[in-house]
C-alpha cells in the first residue's frame, strides 16, 4: 500500500474527505450514502426553509407573510418547488453547502457547477416520482451530473423515501419516443437503444423504464435520518413511493451539480438548447466556460485561475516524464 495523500492546506473548517472505497462504491453501484454529513443546525435552517415553502403566504409563526416574501407560492398544495435557491439565502446556503461540495468535488470535479434545487414535501397520501434517469431531464456535455438528497426527516418506506437499482448507472439515458436526433447524450451511436415512454410516471405498465429496471436484482430502498445525504449518478434508476402515512410529512431538499467543464444546454428558467452555464454558479474549481455568482452572497472555495492570457506549455524532466509549466504573460 502507498503512503495515503493528505492535503496541505484546508479551503475551509470540517471539511469531509471520502475514501477510496466510498469513491470505488459510487462508481460502480452509482449512488453513495453519507450519514450526518450536515449538523443539526444546517438541518434546522433548511427544515425551517421547507416549513416556509410549505406554508407559502402564511408563517410557521402564524403570522401573515409578507407580500415580498420570496418564498410566497400561488399554489400551497405543491409537493415540490423548483429552484428555491434562486429566492432564498438559506437554500443557496444549502445548494453551496461546502461539505455536500467536498463529496461532489472528490466525485466529479474538481471543478463544479451548482446547477439545480427542489424542495420536495410530500405531505401524507402524496407524492411519489416513478422509474427515471435525472440526465433525461437535464443534459450536461460531457455527461457528469449527480444529484445530492438531503434528508430533512426520517425518510422510510412507510413516507416515501428513495429506491435505487444498483449498477444501473451504467446504462445509457434511454430517450423519450420521437426524440431528436442528435441528442447531447449521443444516442443515435446505439445500435439497439430503445425509445421509452411515460417516464416517471408511477405505475410501472404504463412506465416502460421498468423493463430495464428488471434486468437487475430487486431495487433496494434507502432510508435515511436526518442530516444523511444520499449522492446519486445521473444515470441511477431510481423511484420514489407515495407517502402511505396519515400524519407524517417527507421532507427533503435535492441539489444537482455537474463538472464545470461541461456544456450545460439547460436551464430551469428557459434556455433549453442553448448554453445555460452562465445561470449555473461555479462552486469549486475553475471553468474556461460561464458562470453564475451566488446572489446572496454565499462563500465558496474557487482555485486561483492564471492570470489572463497566461499559457501553458510541457517541458521535459530528467526521467522522462512531462510536466507544464506556466508561461507568464509580460
Amino acid at each position: 500500500m502507498g503512503i495515503p495523500y493528505t492535503p496541505k492546506s484546508r479551503e475551509h473548517d470540517n471539511r469531509y474527505l471520502v475514501s477510496v472505497d466510498d469513491y470505488v462504491h459510487y462508481q460502480r453501484n452509482g449512488y453513495l450514502i453519507v450519514r450526518d454529513l450536515l449538523s443539526k443546525e444546517d438541518i434546522a435552517e433548511l427544515y425551517d426553509l421547507a416549513e416556509r415553502t410549505r406554508l407559502g403566504p402564511a408563517k410557521t409563526d402564524g403570522s401573515a407573510a409578507r407580500d415580498d416574501d420570496p418564498l410566497k407560492r400561488e399554489f400551497s398544495e405543491q409537493t415540490r418547488v423548483h429552484m428555491v435557491s434562486r429566492r432564498d439565502a438559506a437554500a443557496e446556503r444549502g445548494l453551496l453547502h461546502p461539505r455536500i461540495l467536498d463529496v461532489t468535488e472528490a466525485l466529479i470535479g474538481p471543478d463544479v457547477y451548482a446547477l439545480q434545487s427542489m424542495m420536495f414535501l410530500n405531505p401524507p397520501g402524496r407524492g411519489g416520482q416513478g422509474w427515471h434517469q435525472d440526465s433525461y431531464y437535464i443534459k450536461t456535455h460531457p455527461d457528469t451530473m449527480l444529484g445530492a438528497w438531503i434528508a430533512l426527516e426520517d425518510a422510510d418506506e412507510e413516507n416515501g423515501c428513495l429506491w435505487v437499482v444498483p449498477g444501473s448507472n451504467h446504462e445509457p439515458i434511454y430517450p423519450p419516443e420521437g426524440y431528436n436526433s442528435g441528442s447531447v447524450h449521443a444516442v443515435d451511436a446505439f445500435k439497439d437503444l430503445h425509445a421509452v415512454e411515460n417516464v416517471s410516471h408511477l405505475d410501472d405498465e404504463a412506465n416502460t423504464l421498468s423493463r430495464v429496471v428488471a434486468k437487475y436484482p430487486p431495487p433496494i430502498s434507502v432510508p435515511l435520518r436526518p442530516g444523511d445525504v444520499l449522492f446519486f449518478h445521473s444515470h441511477l434508476l431510481h423511484r420514489s413511493h407515495p407517502n402511505r402515512t396519515a400524519d407524517r410529512f417527507r421532507r427533503s431538499y435535492v441539489c444537482h451539480y455537474c463538472n464545470a467543464r461541461s456544456w450545460v444546454p439547460w436551464d430551469h428558467d428557459g434556455y433549453e438548447g442553448e448554453s445555460g452555464n452562465y445561470r449555473q454558479i461555479l462552486a469549486r474549481g475553475r471553468t474556461h466556460l460561464p458562470y453564475a455568482e451566488p446572489v446572496f452572497d454565499t462563500e465558496v472555495f474557487l482555485s486561483e485561475a492564471s492570470g489572463e492570457g497566461d499559457s501553458v506549455r510541457m517541458m521535459g524532466m530528467e526521467d522522462g516524464m512531462m510536466m507544464p509549466v506556466v508561461q507568464k504573460k509580460e
